[in-house]
């Protein structure tokens, strides 16, 4: 879904499974770049990248000029970045802030950093928690998620360093989190979400707020909506939270 079009950049709403540029393997018909382009008919270029299964904002860039303009801006934290997210956990405050240096891992992977490291680089998440539910064992929490820097998987290997994985994470999730002893997740069941009506990485880009580029003088803000598998989990959440609360209603004497 096309959210914004100007003379600099189209900004989309990418589906979860699809990729930002091609992978091996990889159906053609989900490769957003190429789908936007015959869609279009035109030339883009790719200026940030999600991994396949995040939904959210994707910019491209419409002119060369622009692309280097974006680059720019990304490469000197001058665009504000906004994530949602659910995980399997408790956070150490209500709004706080996730301060754990990065390393470069195997297969493509990352890792917290050990003090001292060298190749260690550093990464901030500042993290707000609007949402939390009791059940499915261990509690789910909805976060508002903004990184300060842009490395590999920040927001997922620094949910799992905390304890707090982010929902049906194969990489980086609760299964990690127990192999590791890492934090309240290290109790997570799986059989707790079983029947939640989403099984990908439950991580959404929401928001981009990119600074003033070309004609454009003031800052754009960009938002995508929460893609229907996601909606669908904070109602199921609900539902069961409410059951809950009226079987322990029904309990009391």
């Amino acid at each position: 879904m096309v959210i914004h079009v100007d003379r600099e950049l189209v900004a989309v709403a990418k589906l979860p499974g699809e990729t930002v540029i091609p992978a091996p393997g990889m159906d053609q018909a989900r490769i957003l770049r190429l789908r936007l382009e015959r869609e279009r008919g035109e030339r883009l270029w790719v200026v940030h990248r999600l991994d396949a299964e995040t939904s959210g904002i994707v910019v491209f860039a419409r002119s060369a000029e622009a692309h280097r303009a974006l680059g720019v801006a990304f490469e000197r934290r001058q665009v504000e970045k906004y994530y949602l997210a659910l995980a399997a956990g408790t956070m150490p405050a209500a709004i706080g802030r996730i301060d754990i240096a990065l390393h470069a891992a195997r297969r493509g992977r990352t890792r917290p950093a050990r003090q001292g490291e060298e190749g260690a680089r550093e990464a901030v998440t500042d993290y707000r928690v609007l949402q939390t539910w009791p059940r499915p064992a261990p509690h789910v929490s909805m976060l508002e998620l903004k990184p300060r820097t842009g490395r590999h998987h920040q927001i997922r290997v620094h949910l799992r360093a905390v304890g707090a994985p982010i929902l049906f994470d194969s990489v980086y999730g609760a299964a990690a989190c127990r192999k590791a002893g890492v934090g309240a997740a290290s109790g997570a069941s799986p059989a707790a979400l079983a029947n939640a009506p989403c099984r990908r990485l439950a991580l959404h880009a929401a928001r981009l707020v990119l600074p003033p580029l070309g004609e454009r003088d003031a800052p754009l803000s960009l938002e995508a909506p929460l893609p229907p598998d996601m909606r669908a989990v904070l109602k199921w959440l609900d539902l069961r939270a409410r059951a809950r609360a009226v079987s322990r209603g029904c309990a009391r004497p």
